[in-house]
């Protein structure tokens, strides 16, 4: 009975790896429909009332310049927002690239650089294209000079977390150490997104967009790079 086991344990093996194929490729088709039927949504205004009333309900009815909360809250979604920040984002890319150029793994460096960089591209075209305007619905503290949808602190902050928590998650031994490292990553890309909306520079359905969009992007960059290791052009240890 044993014999015939480890005699099937390597088509259960396959099996089981193609089953986590199927389950990935099937997430992200999920993803980019779902971003497409929220792309519709936006373009027809069905979200204009669910946009209003998150963004009123993040407000004193009071005083609409002033976010609910203590002021120290409003501090903390300052900070937060930077990380999806571009010089936040260029910074860690550039300073984690360094390090994979150090180590020698140049395929690591190049994933990591195409996978944000081409976040950033498709940000900037996206945000081009549609050219959503800003809320105006109440007033917001911050510096802003382009379109609002997708917001560009969402996606990149999801294209960039997510590309180095799988990264990292991929050299270290124990799945909960993996699972902690993938679990920090997504709540850095929720709590940036969030930020957002409370500081009134964007609407939740922007968000919504740039955290489907970066999710999806950095899932396409992972298939690329996987598919890359199976034909022998890059390291097999790097997916």
């Amino acid at each position: 009975m044993n014999g015939s086991f480890l005699a099937t344990l390597p088509d259960l093996v396959r099996r089981n790896v193609e089953v986590k194929v199927l389950v990935f490729l099937a997430l992200v088709v999920g993803t980019i429909w779902g971003l497409a039927e929220l792309v519709s949504e936006v373009v027809e205004g069905d979200t204009t009332t669910f946009d209003r009333a998150i963004l009123l309900l993040l407000r004193n009815p009071a005083d609409l310049s002033d976010p609910i909360g203590a002021p120290w809250v409003e501090e903390a979604g300052r900070d937060l927002t930077a990380f999806g920040g571009a010089i936040m984002i260029t910074g860690i890319t550039l300073l984690t690239s360094g390090f994979f150029l150090l180590r020698r793994q140049y395929a690591s460096m190049l994933y990591l650089l195409a996978a944000v960089g081409g976040g950033i591209v498709l940000s900037s075209l996206a945000k081009g294209f549609f050219e959503r305007a800003r809320p105006e619905l109440v007033p917001y503290d911050s510096l802003v000079y382009t379109s609002s949808f997708p917001s560009g602190h969402s996606m990149m902050a999801a294209t960039a977390y997510l590309t180095l928590g799988v990264l990292i998650a991929r050299i270290l031994p124990q799945n909960r150490l993996k699972a902690y490292v993938m679990s920090i990553a997504l709540l850095i890309t929720i709590l940036v997104g969030v930020s957002r909306v409370y500081l009134g520079v964007h609407w939740p359905t922007d968000v919504l967009a740039g955290w489907m969009a970066g999710a999806a992007w950095a899932m396409i960059c992972l298939v690329v790079a996987r598919y890359l290791a199976h034909r022998g052009y890059i390291e097999t240890s790097m997916v």
